[in-house]
């Protein structure tokens, strides 16, 4: 347990750096908006959704009606669902499969699709340690921000910018370890022509289609490629 517990700590460094601040950037927003730490806690422990949790700091404050809440968060996170197809056999055998559905974010995806656990460890423990590690770095983060945030006055200026910087981090990460780079290739280049088509704001969901469609239509040549090499 514990090397699995260090090395799951150990790949989700990149993630805990970014989270703490993001988190700490929620806080600070959640506090701004009248909301006390308990608030930040309880939002970062049961929605747990990253980008929507900043959405819903400004639904708060005006009032937002929970059915435009709801089809927001399902039109912000729909790309999720393409998330869990990746991991359906996997999941099925943990005993903590609904949590590892719950905490299936971006970055935590993004870990899960490139780890490779060593030989005679739990690569199902591993998941789970790094699922659980993401959100208590998230928790943390908001947790501090929204208390620091009674006390010391924050100039919230770029803060925007961490999640770019993280998901910069995780792609160097999987590129210098993946034996091919194909993949990425492909999901570079239709995520920079649905920016371009669909602007920054929905360019997500499009762009993740036309990923999965072509590495569908791929897989057994970059199946045989990997075998290769």
């Amino acid at each position: 347990m514990k090397e699995s517990f260090r090395f799951a700590f150990l790949k989700t460094i990149p993630v805990m750096l970014g989270y703490l601040f993001l988190g700490l950037a929620f806080g600070l927003l959640l506090q701004e908006a009248g909301y006390s730490f308990w608030w930040a806690l309880l939002i970062s422990a049961i929605v747990y959704a990253g980008s929507i949790q900043f959405v819903l700091v400004s639904f708060l404050t005006a009032g937002t009606s929970l059915p435009v809440v709801a089809v927001m968060t399902l039109l912000i996170n729909s790309r999720h669902a393409f998330y869990g197809l990746t991991f359906i056999e996997k999941f099925k055998a943990m005993k903590s499969r609904p949590y590892m559905i719950f905490s299936l974010t971006d970055e935590t995806y993004s870990l899960l699709c490139s780890l490779k656990v060593p030989e005679g460890m739990d690569e199902k423990k591993v998941m789970f340690l790094i699922s659980l590690l993401d959100q208590i770095y998230w928790i943390i983060g908001s947790v501090v921000g929204a208390a620091l945030g009674q006390v010391l006055p924050f100039d919230m200026t770029g803060i925007d910018f961490a999640m770019t910087a993280l998901f910069v981090t995780i792609f160097v990460d999987q590129w210098r370890e993946a034996k091919s780079h194909l993949p990425a290739v492909i999901g570079l280049i239709s995520s920079v022509i649905c920016l371009l088509i669909f602007g920054g704001s929905n360019f997500i969901l499009p762009s993740l289609i036309i990923t999965v469609t072509i590495l569908m239509a791929l897989q057994k040549r970059l199946e045989g490629k990997v075998e290769n090499t």
